[in-house]
């Protein structure tokens, strides 16, 4: 098989801003994969959260590249022959090879898996601001999403306010997402309010690794999922003592194979999962979507956050990320690929 990369800048339909960053665009990797003639593709969304770069993602596809072998099927082999770093990078791969296969045998990629189209809503991320802007733009949406995330982590004490006020507007089921930025203390006065907004969920409260996740867990009168905490398969196991779920993301873990073994390892553990997403154009997001209906919560909202989208193929349906019925990932370019 052949492998090609490139760096691609997608721009921000307005300012995305969290506990720890704000941007007005994003770079990931396209990765084109050809084995007899088929060209499949995957998309690279590196987190600088975890030091990889676009910069070093393709650096890794590119060296690489030539370990893929002949075999498109034969991912167990693949992804043991990959070095486990730069976990963007093998997402990326993982899924150009999934859209090969797929494309080879003529079926969508969930068929290849087993599973039904489509999932639960995705919910659509509210980032962070003031407590009469995130309203405002919660309003804004009112009606197109069937549930909320809201950015939180201000460190200004306002938390609790953001929610509140985009609850006077939104009638929808909320989550949040601290990114790290609570202290235990802050957590355990905030997270009963939240309670008591009707917060369904609250994600990565505490820095990774915390020591006071496990008593968060014990006295958080709503389920905790943690995010930075949790990478890959080898993380989940710990995360039952300090979560009561988990949010799997492709680009942290590896790819849909990764990412489906971490469902079934937290399943046997008691734990919830949620389907996470970074900005990403539809082909990452594709890839998301043709595994979202393993997860209890969707999370994948990173197409949609873009001002243009270039790889169409993944549909809102009533709230729901549903992939493309078409073989492989489904999506296509809008414009010819350069070759």
């Amino acid at each position: 098989m052949q492998v090609g990369s490139r760096i691609v800048t997608l721009e921000l339909a307005e300012t995305f801003v969290i506990s720890r960053s704000a941007r007005d665009s994003e770079q990931v990797v396209e990765v084109e994969v050809t084995c007899s003639g088929v060209r499949g593709y995957g998309e690279a969304a590196p987190i600088e959260r975890y030091d990889e770069s676009p910069e070093s993602a393709r650096a890794y596809i590119e060296e690489h590249g030539e370990l893929l072998g002949d075999d498109p099927f034969a991912l167990e082999a693949i992804m043991a022959r990959l070095p486990e770093r730069e976990f963007a990078g093998r997402a990326a791969l993982d899924a150009a090879l999934h859209d090969v296969q797929g494309k080879l045998v003529g079926q969508p990629v969930h068929r290849l898996l087993g599973l039904p189209r489509g999932g639960p809503p995705t919910s659509w991320t509210i980032w962070l601001g003031d407590p009469d802007d995130m309203a405002r733009r919660a309003e804004k949406v009112r009606g197109r999403f069937k549930r909320l995330k809201l950015k939180l982590g201000a460190r200004d004490g306002r938390d609790v306010e953001r929610v509140r006020a985009v609850r006077d507007v939104a009638d929808v089921p909320l989550q949040v997402d601290v990114n790290e930025a609570w202290s235990l203390d802050e957590a355990l006065e905030y997270v009963p309010q939240l309670a008591e907004l009707g917060v369904e969920y609250c994600e990565q409260p505490l820095p990774a690794g915390d020591p006071g996740g496990a008593q968060l867990k014990e006295r958080s009168p709503i389920p905790i999922y943690v995010d930075e905490d949790c990478h890959t398969l080898h993380d989940v196991a710990a995360c039952a003592e300090r979560a009561h779920g988990i949010n799997v993301k492709l680009a942290k873990s590896g790819g849909v194979r990764e990412a489906v073994r971490m469902v079934h390892a937290a399943r046997a553990l008691g734990l919830g999962c949620m389907l996470g997403c970074m900005v990403e154009s539809g082909l990452g997001i594709a890839a998301g979507a043709h595994i979202a209906s393993l997860f209890d919560h969707v999370d994948l909202d990173g197409n949609i956050l873009i001002s243009h989208d270039p790889w169409p193929g993944v549909q809102l349906v009533d709230g729901v990320q549903v992939p493309s019925e078409e073989p492989g990932l489904g999506v296509r370019h809008a414009l010819p690929h350069p070759r």
